[in-house]
Parts: structure tokens; sequence; C-alpha cells
């Protein structure tokens, strides 16, 4: 069964940072790539940023050069450091994992139930 397990956000100042974190326990499946997305009332979820098991990295124009995701293999765990942060930010954060149940299984997407980070002025 695979779970996944959010923290961080909360409510923080423009110009403020925040540190999202996402633990996957995925058994004895493979990770291939985590990440998180963000869904902002009234618009379509959005990529923020990702990251494969060998250490590729993939932004969003809106998170190039202020956010940065990083990973602990080893605790199969995810970080987003978010900097410089707008009242545009504004949004529940979900991380997913995409991973394989075998070899040859070409992957599937879990999702986690979001955190809600506010950026107020």
């Amino acid at each position: 069964q695979v779970m996944l397990t959010e923290s961080g956000g909360g409510l923080v100042q423009v110009g403020g940072s925040a540190r999202l974190s996402c633990a996957a326990s995925t058994g004895r499946f493979t990770v291939k790539a985590m990440g998180w997305h963000r869904q902002i009332p009234g618009k379509q979820r959005e990529l923020v940023a990702e990251i494969s098991s060998d250490d590729v990295t993939n932004y969003s124009s809106s998170a190039e050069g202020r956010f940065t995701i990083s990973r602990d293999a080893s605790k199969a765990t995810i970080y987003l450091q978010m900097d410089s942060l707008k009242p545009e930010d504004t949004a529940v954060y979900c991380c997913y994992v995409f991973y394989a149940t075998t070899p040859w299984h070409n992957g599937m997407i879990y999702w986690g139930d979001g955190t809600l980070v506010t950026v107020s002025s």
C-alpha cells in the first residue's frame, strides 16, 4: 500500500519562506519520481516542481529561481524550499509519487491530500 505524509505549510508573510516535506511509503514498489503540484482556487492544478530518482529536477516557470526541490532517497522524502513567497503562491500544495510495481510496469501516480500554504501581506 502506498502512503504519502505531507508536512509544512501554514501562514507565511510575503517575501518569507516555507518548507514542505513529503515522505513516501511504497513498500516493495520502486519510486521513479516525486513532486509537488498546487491547486489555486478557481484554477487548474499545476506543476510546481518534481524530482526523479536520478535527481533530475523540473520546475514551473513560476517556481524557477525561488523554489528548490530536493530529496533524501534513504528516507523516500522530498522537500520543497520556497523562498520569496508571493500572495499568488497561496494554494494547496499536493505531493505525488510516481512508482512502479514491477520492473516492467510503466508506473502510476499516487497523490497526497495536500497542505495549505497561505501567503499574507
